[in-house]
């Protein structure tokens, strides 16, 4: 296996592939070029995988009825839905077809439902039905009782987007695949016959480039291509409730799609909360994930239109997400014509989540086709999860308590996470380095009390497994630390 390590930043490397993002869409074509024969790397401009769009977004692998027929969004959503399934088996990831309902409250607004579901059957989304009022608040009790009708498409899902990206990458590693974190691509120079990427920490050659950098793929872009691209960063503000709300609904609630996207949805969570949101706001800050009053207040408005008596005070954090937005206005997949050996995956924004899977298919299969690769007789597809002990027996548990006692020290109490699993997190391939890579891979600080009780044992387990001060430990890497100003007489 092939971790981070001194030898990833010397200069002068050379490499077959190099993927610049680790997000989801990076890590599922990782993880599907790795059944070949190939030296690839993956190079992240931060201090782990799953860092932009793929860690704060609506986590729904959506059924694929909203996008225009014939564009790669369609064809994409609707296969990668269709190989979640089997993909979250062989990762050992959590992932439920839940449904999801689209409110018609007007019954002026009925053409448009309509029209809705011939673009579903038109991309080829199974099980489309149109249900009436009746059988839409049979179905969904808490829904607006003033529904008119609703659109119902049982094939779509929940999905966990932390544990989906961090799996493939994971998935990976084993099977070859060179992570580079905290290196950002500078610039980007054709060589010969290759790319000299030029980053923060020297200079890689490589082969083939794909880019896969989401918010920043135009600025990747236009560094080898005469045509640009530009990307529109979308914020998007949610609320996450309680676990106590999270039977609120037990399906995907969206309300008529306008022409920024999919509106303000309620869903349950894969991990039993209740999720609202998200706003699009246009930004000019390719990192402005910052929420605003003005848009959790907009969150809260629009998700009672479609959903009654949402229990608002159960509201534990609040934060917001980027969309990459292409004025296209749709995924960008494939060579520019001036730039071969180097191919765009831009534009990935909603449905993103459902489409990784069917993302890293395509992009594979055109390296594999243009370099003409070979597939490994040694790739493995699996790959096993954190051991859970509340997925086992008592017998089993007590078992494994008695084999390694740390998996019977409970450190966060609100998720219920044990020291056991958080020494797994840390120790795994591409293993957590900061209390927000622990809280991504265990849900350690994700519950009630937002990490305000367990935060401190984490840094402790932190710095103990990766042999660091306490006051080096960081909640995202960089210049993100937590505890400042301390002496050695303190420690």
């Amino acid at each position: 296996m092939i971790y981070e390590s001194s030898m990833a930043y010397e200069s002068n490397m050379t490499y077959d592939i190099i993927i610049i993002g680790a997000g989801v869409s990076g890590a599922a074509i990782a993880r599907a070029l790795s059944r070949y024969q190939a030296n690839i790397c993956v190079i992240e401009k931060e201090e782990d995988v799953c860092y932009g769009t793929s860690k704060a977004n609506s986590a729904i692998v959506h059924a694929g009825y909203d996008a225009v027929p014939g564009s790669l969004k369609a064809r994409l959503n609707v296969r990668g839905s269709r190989m979640m399934g089997r993909l979250a088996e062989e990762l050992d990831i959590p992932f439920r077809r839940n449904g999801s309902l689209v409110v018609c409250r007007d019954k002026e607004e009925f053409p448009e439902l309509q029209k809705l579901y011939e673009r579903g059957v038109a991309n080829g989304v199974e099980e489309l039905r149109i249900l009436g009022r009746e059988e839409t608040l049979a179905m969904e009790p808490n829904v607006t009782d003033d529904v008119f009708a609703a659109l119902y498409a049982p094939t779509a899902g929940i999905v966990c987007p932390f544990e989906l990206n961090i799996a493939l990458a994971e998935n990976a590693c084993e099977n070859g695949v060179e992570f580079r974190f905290n290196e950002e691509v500078k610039d980007i120079v054709r060589s010969g016959q290759c790319y000299e990427l030029h980053t923060g920490r020297g200079t890689v050659r490589t082969k083939y480039v794909i880019n896969a950098a989401g918010v920043y793929a135009d600025v990747i872009h236009n560094m080898v291509s005469r045509r640009k691209l530009h990307i529109t960063p979308r914020r998007g503000d949610y609320c996450l409730l309680d676990r106590a709300a999270g039977s609120h609904v037990g399906r995907t609630i969206f309300a008529l799609p306008g022409k920024l996207g999919k509106g303000i949805l309620v869903t349950p969570t894969i991990h039993g909360n209740l999720l609202i949101g998200p706003t699009a706001m246009e930004v000019e800050d390719r990192e402005g994930t910052n929420t605003t009053r003005e848009g959790l207040d907009q969150v809260l408005e629009k998700a009672g239109l479609n959903v009654k008596d949402i229990p608002v005070r159960q509201v534990i954090t609040s934060f917001a997400g980027l969309r990459a937005h292409e004025d296209g206005g749709d995924f960008i997949i494939g060579e520019p014509e001036d730039a071969e050996g180097f191919m765009d995956c831009a534009g990935i924004e909603s449905p993103g989540i459902a489409s990784c899977p069917a993302i890293g298919e395509m992009a594979a299969q055109i390296v594999r086709d243009k370099m003409g690769l070979r597939e490994k007789s040694d790739f493995v597809s699996t790959r096993k999860g954190i051991l859970k002990p509340d997925a086992l027996t008592r017998e089993e548990r007590n078992a494994l308590i008695r084999e390694i006692p740390a998996y019977g020290n409970i450190v966060c109490r609100c998720e219920m996470i044990t020291e056991g699993e958080i020494i797994d997190a840390i120790r795994r391939p591409l293993g957590a380095k900061s209390l927000d890579g622990i809280k991504r891979r265990t849900r350690a600080g994700m519950g009630r009390c937002q990490g305000g009780f367990c935060s401190p044992r984490v840094m402790e387990i932190l710095a103990r497994e990766c042999g660091m001060n306490l006051q080096d430990v960081t909640k995202s890497g960089g210049r993100s630390q937590i505890i400042m100003g301390m002496n050695k007489d303190m420690l």
